[in-house]
């Protein structure tokens, strides 16, 4: 903990995909109010960038996901690690602050702790999910966990490791009630026409995984439903390079209308969604759509987790975790085919009950989640900086 802070605080951050983006500028937002001098530096994307951080490196350079996926990109990895490491021991901020990326922050914040640095890392690992012993490591290297989700706060505490829920900013952002005649409008879709979105993912590795099976999806979905209407918002250019060239061969003729971004418009306009496992599944459940979840992983990395029993959770998808219940249906590796995921998309559509029910069950978490996350996020690391 630093023994002054300055009058312009120096605030480190890293972030490593689109979602750790967001919560970066947000919680820039939210530091900045207090201090309006502040000064932040670090790994940042387009919009931390945007709310004022100066990139050292882009966030894009640390998307790396999966075991065995990260191997081949371990020297280049290594190596921004220790010119980030080098820059941030130089420049001795009042604070890091790690967003997600767990493999890089938490290898960061062990060694600026060890030199004398305030570390906090905002979003907890799925450690409660698997490799639980990784807890060890986290109190190493940690000074306080942020954790987005209420059951983490509580699992951290019952191990010895300091821990906040502050609430996810994407609760407080997301209005409790959605209006999808304003987004199609906004969108220029049809008010009435039956829609399905189409979320593959934010990352390359993973829509060359799942991109070719959700254009098959929306091959099948087509042949049967004539009228389906499709939108795919896409996170980066290359995202949409890679799913437009899965579409021109797994659905020709089948018309999806891809978007740079937008992805919380079409979430709103859509009437279900067919959704890649991540931040993207909590996106859709605070917009109160149903959803069908796809994961996968490569291969090996999948053999992995099921030899070594590394996996201590009964779900995977962010919904079915927060209800404690299989509530959303999740497909795994090999059951991500057209000819599973187009009947579990239909039932969605068809089943007016179960939509009813989906409406209470994620009203009911929204709310929960719903805390003023950005700026308990930041009086969270004012306390530590300058405690009262």
């Amino acid at each position: 903990m630093p023994d002054t802070l300055r009058a312009a605080p120096l605030f480190a951050l890293v972030a490593g995909e689109a979602s750790g983006d967001t919560l970066g500028a947000e919680l820039i937002m939210a530091l900045r109010r207090h201090y309006p001098e502040a000064r932040f530096v670090g790994v940042a994307g387009p919009k931390m960038l945007a709310a004022g951080c100066e990139a050292w490196a882009r966030a894009e350079e640390l998307a790396v996901m999966g075991l065995t996926e990260v191997l081949g990109q371990l020297p280049r990895l290594l190596g921004l690690l220790r010119r980030i490491r080098a820059r941030l021991l130089a420049a001795r901020p009042d604070v890091f602050i790690g967003i997600d990326a767990p493999d890089t922050n938490l290898r960061l914040e062990r060694a600026l702790r060890a030199h004398g640095l305030l570390t906090v890392q905002y979003v907890s690992p799925q450690v409660w999910a698997w490799r639980q012993g990784r807890v060890a490591t986290i109190a190493a290297s940690t000074d306080l966990v942020l954790c987005l989700l209420p059951f983490e706060a509580e699992f951290y505490a019952n191990r010895g490791v300091r821990a906040e829920f502050v609430g996810h900013p994407l609760a407080d952002r997301i209005p409790l009630s959605v209006d999808r005649v304003a987004a199609r409008r906004e969108l220029g879709l049809p008010p009435d026409a039956p829609l399905i979105a189409l979320l593959p993912g934010s990352r390359s590795g993973e829509v060359s995984r799942l991109g070719a099976d959700f254009a098959a999806t929306a091959a099948w979905l087509a042949r049967r439903r004539p009228s389906l209407g499709f939108v795919a918002p896409m996170a980066t250019a290359a995202v949409r390079t890679m799913f437009a060239a899965s579409l021109a061969f797994h659905a020709p003729g089948v018309e999806v209308r891809l978007l740079d971004g937008q992805a919380q418009l079409a979430l709103a306009a859509s009437d279900a969604v067919l959704v890649a496992s991540g931040t993207a599944t909590l996106e859709t459940m605070l917009t109160g759509r149903p959803m069908v979840v796809a994961y996968r992983l490569g291969a090996l990395t999948a053999f992995m987790l099921r030899r070594l029993g590394l996996v201590k959770v009964p779900y995977f998808s962010q919904p079915n975790l927060l209800l404690g219940r299989r509530f959303v249906p999740e497909f795994f590796q090999r059951q991500v085919r057209a000819d599973v995921l187009g009947p579990a998309l239909e039932q969605m559509l068809d089943d007016a009950a179960y939509r009813s029910e989906l409406q209470r069950e994620f009203a009911r978490v929204h709310l929960q989640l719903r805390r003023g996350g950005a700026e308990r996020a930041a009086q969270a690391i004012m306390q530590r900086i300058r405690p009262s």
